[in-house]
């Protein structure tokens, strides 16, 4: 029961002031890198004189890997890091966003957000049939995070206040809001990157 899930997730205690000015701000600070993030998640194309430009990225990476484990039972390495590496940046935005970190979302360093899962074998570690059901048996881990989102969101408020007050963010709430970002976590990596066949824990602890 104490075994630890083979999708990591953690957030380094900020335990000094944090910059009121900014997490006043954090609201609009957060658009520049907001919208990077965008541009990779989403996927246009523009076409003209004759010629197709693909614009951003796709995102995460699933329908593929559904494909490719039920009918080659591969997962192919870059796939893997491209979805861990987006993850990581993923995180480290909306940790910023919910101002457990002052310090501006980097694109590639991993700064005091750490989130890590192994490289599956495809044939001797995930089903290749479960992939197909995944999402659907995930649907009591989206009931729980909806509620737990909306207990974020206020916690996150409380949070705003505390550190303009204070320029400390109190460890009670940095704890749930760090609890359900790993919880979200752990429910992408099993149900949509599909990364492992373990059901994710309803726990917001490690």
């Amino acid at each position: 029961m104490g075994e630890e899930y083979p999708v990591r997730f953690s957030v380094d205690y900020p335990d000094r002031d944090l910059n009121r000015l900014t997490t006043a701000l954090r609201i609009f600070t957060v658009i520049p890198i907001a919208i990077v993030l965008g541009s990779i998640s989403g996927y246009g194309n523009y076409a003209g004189g004759g010629r197709t430009i693909a614009v951003g990225g796709t995102g995460l990476l699933f329908l593929p890997l559904l494909l490719m484990i039920v009918f080659r039972q591969k997962y192919p390495r870059w796939w893997y890091d491209w979805n861990l590496q987006l993850l990581r940046f993923t995180n480290r935005v909306g940790v910023y966003l919910a101002l457990m970190d002052d310090r501006y979302p980097s694109t590639d360093e991993q700064q005091s957000v750490h989130l890590d899962f192994g490289y599956p074998d495809a044939k001797e570690e995930l089903n290749r049939w479960l992939p197909l059901v995944k999402w659907l048996l995930a649907i009591p881990h989206y009931v729980v995070l909806f509620f737990l989102y909306v207990g974020t969101f206020f916690a996150a408020i409380a949070a705003w206040f505390a550190i303009l007050f204070t320029g400390r963010y109190p460890q009670g709430i940095f704890d749930y809001v760090q609890g359900v970002i790993r919880w979200h976590n752990r429910v992408v990596g099993y149900a949509f990157i599909l990364v492992t066949d373990r059901y994710p824990p309803f726990r917001l602890r490690p």
